[in-house]
């Protein structure tokens, strides 16, 4: 990229996550050296042990033995409000991702463990509560975890109705019982352990979205009836009834339309995570893909002589430095957001539904070159494979996430606005802001600075270039044939759009962070012949949908673009890919 501080610059073998090498020095010392203490712990235990584990469904206790040990959740999810003089701890984004992309490298079910813990706390931190976030605070340091109860059997995760009923106290209760609950939860990470569990109720006594009320329960009380795993796996996604669960004036966190705003905006702060669980498993079996590949003769030649192969692995490790770069960037909006500044509201999604999407895609061309290797148990490329797909379906499914990410293209596209710069956000602070997010409502007001000049600063890149044109074509579309009232009701056909529409904000987003790291040209190139190629290919979905006009077909064929191919550029790409041949093997 044009500028880049050299001196700064990555080797390639540097952009993945490497166990072996781990050692950022962006992070304050003792992050650091927790990190590299839980990373010591997966290697001492070994990968046959992590296998066998993840093959025979065992729960993560020894993993949250040392959690308590490490006092690893402790130090990493409690804000220092509630630190009680200890200058590590703190809630910092930064950090956090990095928690998250390890535990995903080496397991989803050691991820999960700490992402429904973060989405427990959710509720909780942003209450009123002070005796509650005391609790919280005192059970991490104790070793605890939370769990997250939003969702239903019946209703899933849909926040506007539940059955989990909250009725007044009898006269006669005592103890100071104010609400009785009763009702069942589904889908519930560490339902089986939490010591605080974060409930999603509504009061039998009050109609409408003032008796929604959000409070918390105990997994251990005589009143909690833990029903089972819905799941066979390691993650304990558990199913559990409230039978008359005496629910006291302490345990309530929000009431009302707070309730519903806090379980909107746990979801912003915990499912960000998704992004870098999943670049964690794509990493690791990245690393067994080319490693394997690359020493495997077929026909009398390495695998990786074959170009289809090539093509495969220079795709998968491009879309996976394009997640890493979009999730990076977008953690320093996050950590900048503020009432003036809602831009992540725009950013979540998209790591939600595209970066974990982009995760399953490298995970198959990596798989479409292991072909049977991939199934094999003794490789964490087969745990991947069987899990990967579970990530961008967590939270709502892909098309929830690209809906609600069409509530900010009219804005982002044609309604800029100026926001001081933001750089790059490693800083040890702690992310405040999240626990005062105010109502959840306005995502069609948030609006965002111009997106055409970082296109038009890198346009030297020829594929920047190129891509460039497409969104220049999309503008257009949605000028002069933009959906009409028919088909902005049919979600088939809108679904689309919105799909073009986040490459706009992956790309723009990818280039800032390209910029800021001095990403590699030749990468940066090949990033965007990928833009470019899933652009025409969803141009040509829109020009086959049953409800696309004859206006939009045409614009839909007008739009396609071939990427600009240079083999040289290609070759120096796959030289980074080969750089990984052998670079990290976990210890037997």
């Amino acid at each position: 990229m044009k500028g880049q501080n050299m001196s700064n610059v990555p080797r390639p073998s540097e952009l993945l996550l490497n166990p072996h090498r781990f050692d950022p020095q962006r992070l304050d010392p003792e992050s650091r050296r927790q990190l590299r203490a839980l990373i010591e712990w997966f290697e001492d235990r070994g990968k046959q042990r992590l296998l066998r584990d993840d093959l025979e469904a065992t729960w993560v206790t020894d993993f949250l033995d040392f959690v308590k040990r490490e006092r690893l959740f402790a130090t990493f999810l409690t804000p220092s409000e509630f630190a009680e003089g200890d200058a590590d701890k703190r809630w910092d984004t930064s950090r956090n991702a990095v928690l998250s992309e390890i535990l995903g490298f080496y397991g989803l079910a050691y991820w999960y463990a700490e992402q429904v813990t973060i989405l427990g706390l959710g509720p909780i931190w942003q209450s009123d509560n002070i005796k509650a976030k005391e609790r919280a605070a005192a059970q991490l340091e104790a070793g605890g975890v939370m769990a997250f109860a939003l969702s239903e059997r019946e209703h899933g995760a849909d926040i506007y109705n539940t059955d989990m009923l909250l009725t007044p106290a009898a006269e006669n209760d005592d103890d100071g019982v104010v609400f009785r609950a009763s009702g069942e939860k589904y889908y519930i990470g560490n339902g089986n352990v939490a010591g605080m569990v974060s409930v999603f109720s509504r009061r039998t006594d009050v109609e409408g979205a003032d008796g929604y009320v959000w409070f918390v329960a105990d997994s251990a009380h005589a009143n909690y009836e833990l029903l089972g795993n819905v799941v066979h796996g390691q993650m304990f996604v558990s199913t559990f009834a409230l039978n008359d669960y005496p629910v006291h004036e302490e345990d309530i966190l929000c009431t009302g339309p707070d309730a519903f705003s806090a379980a909107l905006n746990t979801v912003n702060v915990g499912k960000f995570n998704l992004c870098s669980g999943s670049i964690g498993m794509c990493e690791h079996a990245f690393y067994e893909a080319i490693t394997h590949a690359n020493n495997r003769i077929l026909y009398g030649n390495p695998v990786t002589d074959f170009p289809h192969v090539r093509a495969s692995f220079v795709d998968a490790y491009t879309r996976l430095i394009a997640m890493k770069a979009f999730s990076d960037r977008a953690i320093d909006y996050f950590r900048s957001a503020s009432l003036d500044d809602r831009r992540y509201l725009l950013f979540n999604p998209v790591t939600k539904s595209k970066v974990t999407s982009e995760g399953e895609k490298v995970v198959t061309l990596l798989w479409d070159v292991l072909a049977a290797k991939g199934f094999e148990k003794n490789t964490y490329f087969c745990e991947v494979a069987r899990l990967i797909g579970a990530l961008p379906r967590l939270e709502g499914t892909v098309h929830v996430n690209v809906a609600q990410i069409l509530k900010f293209m009219p804005n982002f596209m044609f309604n800029p606005t100026s926001y001081p710069e933001i750089g790059t956000r490693n800083d040890p602070a702690d992310d405040v802001f999240f626990w005062s997010q105010g109502p959840a409502r306005g995502a069609s007001k948030v609006q965002f600075a111009d997106w055409a000049p970082v296109y038009e600063k890198h346009s030297d890149v020829p594929n920047v270039a190129r891509f460039y044109e497409q969104v220049q074509a999309l503008k257009e579309l949605l000028t002069t044939a933009a959906p009409g009232a028919d088909q902005q009701g049919d979600l088939d056909f809108v679904l689309v759009i919105g799909h073009l529409f986040t490459l706009v904000v992956y790309g723009q987003l990818i280039l800032e962070q390209a910029e800021l790291t001095g990403l590699d040209r030749d990468l940066v190139d090949q990033i965007f012949d990928i833009q470019v190629r899933d652009f025409s290919a969803y141009a040509i979905a829109l020009h086959g949908k049953p409800s696309s006009t004859p206006e939009q077909q045409a614009w839909a064929l007008s739009a396609v673009r071939k990427p600009v191919a240079d083999s040289a550029r290609f070759g120096r790409v796959w030289e980074h890919v080969k750089a990984y041949d052998g670079a990290y093997e976990m210890r037997p």
